[in-house]
């Protein structure tokens, strides 16, 4: 009979039971998430009968799909070791334009392509400033915040823009259902699926985490760092106004002011799900486990009717708590 302690293939001992098996789980960020979740699930089903109701989880995943999009971009590009604050003004950039030429004849599909063009062209200028003038992602994406913002009220006068003459065909992939499961939700998957696949997988997408965990050992790989950056960086602003074209089939208006705070959530999603903001770790899935989780906070401290007050600091500790332990981790290992 074999040893019970013996040692597989891969050199490392079996797990002997389930409290073995939960370890190797919770060590992983993603499993600790799943199991906080399914927790939750678990508390809330009793707190609240309203909670596991379909039209309660139909509203907690509307709520993050959109904006998870962004997290797939926005964690490549914490991963990569920059950051982007100027997402949710690319958003709103997205559906300006888009609502704009809209308005005075383009058709709404190439009016669209042209909204998300302008979100990628802005993520090439800032990713330019970045990797060649040598300007910290931080303070370019911030001057890029109120610069798209800004265009955005130039576009718009300030003024909302209403888009209920958009034709049905357009409107369904923001309001539509497929076999009772919203448009936007698959949408969602779909890039979330494709990104997390990618970022495993593929060879060019591996670059961003090797870039991310040591810039001068990817240079010496042959690695080109700044291009792997500006790509990153125009990638995450072309998710962003992707997610603005989203909004607005949903919404069927293009205001100036939407977006405003998003950039924090979605930053929060992927920091919770194990980006670091130091570079080089982290996975699509975690990221959006990081976002269903604050989504599914925001749902229970609704149905549990806790003061709005309230629930901003809820969130915000969420997210502290979340950095310290990956600070901790870090510093331990």
């Amino acid at each position: 009979m074999a040893d019970q302690g013996a040692i597989d293939s891969d050199g490392v001992k079996p797990p002997k039971g389930f409290l073995d098996w939960l370890k190797r789980l919770l060590r992983i960020r993603e499993g600790m998430l799943l199991m906080i979740l399914v927790v939750s699930f678990i508390i809330m089903s009793f707190a609240s009968e309203h909670f596991l109701t379909w039209g309660n989880m139909r509203a907690v995943l509307l709520s993050f799909s959109t904006e998870g999009i962004v997290v797939v971009g926005m964690t490549m590009l914490i991963i990569v070791g920059g950051i982007d604050l100027s997402v949710g003004a690319a958003m709103c950039l997205a559906m300006v334009v888009a609502g704009k030429l809209f308005l005075i004849g383009m058709n709404p599909w190439l009016a669209s392509l042209f909204g998300v063009g302008a979100t990628a062209l802005a993520g090439f200028v800032m990713g330019m400033f970045v990797t060649r003038v040598g300007l910290s992602f931080f303070i370019t994406s911030l001057a890029f915040f109120g610069l798209l913002r800004g265009i955005g009220f130039i576009i718009t006068e300030g003024t909302p823009l209403s888009l209920f003459t958009l034709p049905p065909s357009f409107k369904y992939i923001g309001q539509g259902n497929f076999y009772g499961v919203p448009v936007v939700i698959i949408i969602f998957f779909v890039v979330a699926v494709i990104g997390d696949i990618l970022l495993r997988k593929a060879s060019a997408f591996r670059k961003v985490i090797y870039v991310g965990s040591n810039e001068h050992a990817a240079n010496y790989a042959g690695i080109n760092v700044r291009n792997v950056r500006l790509w990153t960086t125009v990638l995450c602003s072309s998710l962003a106004g992707f997610a603005g074209i989203m909004f607005m089939a949903r919404l069927g208006v293009a205001t100036p002011t939407f977006g405003i705070g998003s950039e924090l959530n979605i930053i929060a999603a992927a920091v919770i799900g194990g980006a670091s903001l130091n570079g080089g770790k982290g996975s699509v899935l975690g990221a959006i486990l990081g976002i269903a989780l604050l989504s599914l906070v925001t749902s229970s401290m609704i149905l549990l009717d806790i003061s709005i007050f309230w629930q901003d600091t809820i969130r915000s500790l969420i997210l502290l708590a979340a950095v310290s332990i990956d600070h901790l981790v870090n510093k331990h290992r």
